[in-house]
């Protein structure tokens, strides 16, 4: 599993028009779901994503995570993260597991943090999704679970 995770002070996601979740200050989390990826993969994602440290503390360190700050999360499924570029120039999406494959992935990484007490926002799993952001800091970082050290 293959995540993107930019720190906002909001984000949201429409559909053909139709506003389908927002939400103030926390993350945003774009999700890509491997072939081999498992629910291991979103316990383990899951618990990375809502501890990582990157929100400012009272003297401007990257000292708080979305749990101290109970902040909000925007969780996105989006399968293009795992394009491989490496030939030629259209990607390829092997890797990206099939939609019936993922979503029950998905779904599980979207109850596990839950399970933190985090208020939880989503896409619509397989729509032309419009995802707009305001990127606080910038504050980018990618999160991947293929080594799958899940200690």
């Amino acid at each position: 599993m293959l995540g993107v995770v930019q720190r906002v002070s909001e984000a949201q996601v429409s559909v053909e028009g139709t506003l389908v979740s927002r939400i103030g200050a926390g993350l945003l989390l774009l999700v890509g779901i491997r072939t081999d990826d498992t629910e291991k993969d979103a316990v383990f994602m899951a618990n990375k994503v809502v501890n990582l440290r990157i929100f400012p503390d009272g003297e401007g360190n990257l000292n708080r995570s979305l749990l101290d700050l109970q902040g909000e999360i925007l969780v996105v499924s989006q399968f293009t993260l795992l394009g491989d570029t490496r030939k030629g120039r259209r990607p390829s999406f092997s890797d990206a597991a099939k939609p019936e494959q993922a979503e029950p992935v998905y779904r599980a990484l979207l109850l596990e943090i839950a399970s933190y007490k985090v208020p939880v926002k989503e896409g619509r799993f397989r729509a032309m999704m419009e995802v707009q952001l305001v990127n606080s800091g910038p504050v980018t970082l990618i999160v991947d679970t293929k080594e799958k050290k899940w200690n």
